[in-house]
């Protein structure tokens, strides 16, 4: 019976899974599933390779383990039973490569997406115009903008749904011309509008998804994650809205991904299915995983973003962190305020930017806004200018500056303008 080789630190040849150090062993054509602990040590084998990972690096050690083959429904599996040797039905193991937790890229530039120059077209229609953005492991990219501005667009052309007409797209440091099979093992991918069989029930469906991968998590784990133990043997036609985009989510998360694209997932939830889905992300991110997340609601922006790029027809309008954007605004509030029977054109853009504290004006509707650094002096102006005009104030309002404020400074419209 060959046996697995004995394994020694090599040097880094790029990522495999998500955990700290991974060994890739090549095992022929055949599919295998193996999943043993000991001494820090596990292996899992799945589309042809065997990856052995170590919890430390200083744990390398001879590992072998003997695998059989069952049959199921849906393929041929093999299984590790013992700890004693590695055979493979085809030829015997031999190591590819190994992963000391760094992810591929020059110089060790660590990046789980990178896209370059991306740019697709409908007709005469640019969606996509030619758009640079990274996203960093284990962190959140919010995706901004309002309907048309080319969020769903840009992110199935990441998940691979849609082909570039232009520019470079890398995920996990491969690219989907090249290596598609291995891209959809390690992402996870919750879509704008998911349309599940009405008649299965949650476990059903689950246990069909996960069948499509040849490693995953445990299901019953996957239910608990997305909060769904009451409703696991109930069909999904009976489910909520929210029970819905959970359980789309939980599909999405069966493989055990390294990244999670989410289009809108929240889009025409309540406010509390809302934030129970906000904690199933927080919860993966809390693991390490990375997320690409698009959306057109501010609050879930900032609160599960650790870098956003705003995108208005096609290109990136601003990017940085939720703070920083919210600082490019250069003020500290926004004021706003309505004037009675009175055309709002009466106060001119030049009288109310020469008020101290204002930096910026804007007119909306009946409505004007200002930009200040000092509320309470500006407020107190505000007052005098519109006395000695003779005019009578109808509305006034306060708020700290926010994304959303940012938007429309850049655009003139509101994010969730349709």
């Amino acid at each position: 019976m060959p046996t697995m080789p004995s394994l020694s630190p090599p040097q880094s040849q790029g990522m495999v899974g998500r955990r700290t150090t991974a060994e890739r062993v090549a095992c022929g054509d055949s599919h295998y599933r193996a999943t043993l602990g000991f001494g820090g040590f596990s292996v899992r084998v799945r589309s042809g390779l065997c990856v052995a990972r170590l919890s430390e690096p200083a744990s390398w050690r001879a590992c072998s383990a003997v695998v059989r083959r069952t049959k199921t429904r849906q393929s041929k599996l093999y299984r590790a039973t013992r700890s004693v040797g590695l055979p493979s039905p085809r030829e015997p193991a031999k190591i590819v490569g190994v992963d000391t937790g760094t992810q591929s890229g020059t110089n060790g530039d660590a990046c789980a997406v990178r896209v370059r120059g991306l740019v697709k077209r409908y007709g005469d229609l640019v969606a996509v115009d030619g758009i640079d953005f990274e996203v960093r492991p284990g962190t959140c990219l919010g995706v901004l903008g309002p309907n048309g501005a080319g969020k769903t667009t840009t992110i199935e052309i990441l998940e691979g749904l849609k082909p570039p007409d232009d520019g470079s797209v890398e995920v996990l440091g491969r690219s989907w011309n090249e290596s598609p099979r291995e891209i959809q093992e390690r992402i996870g991918v919750q879509l704008q509008e998911t349309e599940f069989q009405d008649k299965l029930t949650v476990l059903e469906l689950l246990r069909l998804f996960r069948s499509f991968y040849i490693r995953g998590s445990d299901i019953e784990e996957v239910v608990r994650t997305i909060g769904l133990q009451e409703k696991r043997d109930a069909r999904i036609k009976t489910l909520s809205g929210g029970q819905k985009q959970r359980l789309s989510i939980g599909c999405a998360l069966l493989n055990e991904p390294e990244i999670l694209f989410l289009d809108e997932p929240t889009s025409g939830l309540d406010p509390r299915a809302r934030r129970r889905l906000w904690d199933v992300v927080d919860s993966f991110k809390s693991d390490g995983g990375t997320v690409v997340l698009t959306t057109h609601y501010m609050e879930e922006a900032e609160r599960l973003a650790d870098d956003l790029i705003i995108l208005d027809h096609g290109r990136v309008i601003a990017r940085g962190s939720p703070a920083a954007i919210v600082a490019s605004l250069g003020a500290e509030s926004v004021v706003k305020f309505a004037l009675a029977d009175t055309d709002i054109h009466e106060l001119a853009e030049d009288e109310l930017c020469a008020l101290e504290g204002v930096r910026s004006m804007r007119y909306e509707g009946a409505t004007i806004s200002l930009s200040v650094v000092d509320t309470q002096g500006v407020i107190a102006e505000l007052f005098g200018l519109i006395e000695r005009r003779g005019l009578v104030l109808e509305d006034l309002h306060t708020h700290r500056a926010t994304l959303e404020d940012v938007f429309v400074s850049l655009t003139g419209t509101y994010l969730r303008d349709d």
